[in-house]
């Protein structure tokens, strides 16, 4: 098997080439297919063709919402590092993570709950719209659904792609029945990367 020479500034576009190649008949549609396509890319695993959901219209949405500066929440300073600064700049957004926080470690402790908890309850007191992208922790998403379903911390989109075993399948599951807009890797499979990945794909169409 022979290497093939590529430009670095060539590589992406060539993945890409590739994996539009490999999907064959497979279909997307045009207004999800950025986001399906940098999941796989990110992962080179086309179980993400099968595997993401998309609430009605949520990406007319999360463009909207971009374009009006939103704060992007992450559980993981992985998934925030991960998301690109100079788009972030362009819209005027940001993203933050507040896991590392010492305030959020005093509330989980006092609290009896898990940092990604304390986080979210912390995001719950932004003035912005946000939009809060999971990649990790399930009980995030399960303390979003309890906000949502008490009114007390509506976000703008859930970006749903914990990976693992433990009540991540049902976490995703209940997100995607709380009426809020999302973006959901259904089943076991997830991950920081694909959660910033996703919100990649999202500030690149805003252009």
């Amino acid at each position: 098997m022979e290497l093939e020479y590529v430009l670095p500034e060539e590589i992406e576009k060539r993945s890409m080439e590739i994996i539009e190649r490999e999907l064959g008949d497979r279909k997307l549609a045009d207004d999800i297919k950025p986001v399906v396509m940098r999941a796989i890319h990110t992962t080179a695993d086309f179980d993400y063709y099968y595997n993401m959901c998309f609430s009605e219209n949520v990406i007319e949405h999360a463009v909207n919402i971009l374009k009006r500066g939103a704060v992007i929440v992450t559980d993981t300073n992985m998934a925030k590092s991960g998301i690109n600064k100079k788009a972030l700049e362009r819209l005027g957004c940001s993203a933050v993570c507040f896991m590392a926080d010492s305030d959020v470690a005093e509330r989980a402790k006092i609290n009896g709950t898990t940092r990604a908890i304390a986080s979210v309850d912390k995001a719950s007191e932004l003035k912005k719209p946000v939009i809060y992208a999971v990649g990790n922790a399930p009980t995030a998403l399960i303390r979003l659904c309890e906000h949502i379903k008490n009114g007390t911390f509506i976000p703008e989109l859930v970006i749903g792609v914990p990976v693992g075993f433990v009540n991540v399948v049902q976490s995703k599951e209940m997100i995607m029945r709380t009426g809020v807009p999302y973006i959901v890797a259904r089943g076991r499979k997830g991950g920081s990367n694909v959660a910033a990945a996703i919100c990649n794909a999202l500030l690149y169409m805003t252009k």
